[in-house]
């Protein structure tokens, strides 16, 4: 998403000749984050959770309003991500993560059931998930996506969560 780079801090809208549209912003302020690390990959984990978190900070959100929670391997992402997002306590939710395939098909049911236990999550609780347990055929795949700064997984994941939160909280607005 080329659009939530950089010091934007409002997102464009289309034309659509006149028809009222709700989206987010890229104004972090107030808001309140949650991540939920995986251990396992840890120095590349550490880097996906660093650059999330300088995204959010870049986009407003205070490093008070951050709270960081490590697990085991991404397997036991999905669980804490769901007993977080049942606390209400965030505004959104980012699950990071590394999974590189291996010799068996052990990884891709590892990414099979991350990615559809966070999406069940978002949808029955409410809250934004935002899904970068990313999944690799390779090391070096993985090294690309987890440590390049502005363009990798973890930038775009407190990006997403800051637009995400925000177009929930204009959705609500337009709701009263």
């Amino acid at each position: 998403m080329a659009h939530i780079k950089g010091e934007a801090k409002e997102l464009a809208s289309a034309d659509l000749g006149g028809v009222a549209q709700v989206s987010g912003s890229m104004n972090g302020e107030g808001l309140r984050i949650g991540i939920v690390v995986s251990r396992f990959n840890e120095s590349l984990t550490t880097d996906l959770a660093r650059t999330a978190i300088a995204a959010l900070e870049k986009h407003g959100v205070q490093k008070k309003g951050i709270l960081v929670h490590w697990v085991p391997g991404a397997y036991e992402v999905p669980a804490v991500i769901h007993k977080l997002a049942l606390d209400k306590r965030f505004d959104a939710l980012i699950a990071l993560g590394v999974v590189i395939e291996g010799e068996t098909p052990h990884a891709d049911l590892i990414n099979a059931e991350v990615a559809h236990y966070l999406a069940k999550t978002s949808r029955r609780c409410g809250v934004p998930v935002i899904h970068e347990v990313v999944g690799t055929r390779n090391i070096g795949q993985a090294v690309a996506r987890c440590t390049s700064g502005e363009t990798s997984r973890g930038w775009y994941a407190g990006c997403a969560a800051v637009e995400m939160a925000t177009l929930y909280r204009a959705m609500e607005k337009r709701n009263d």
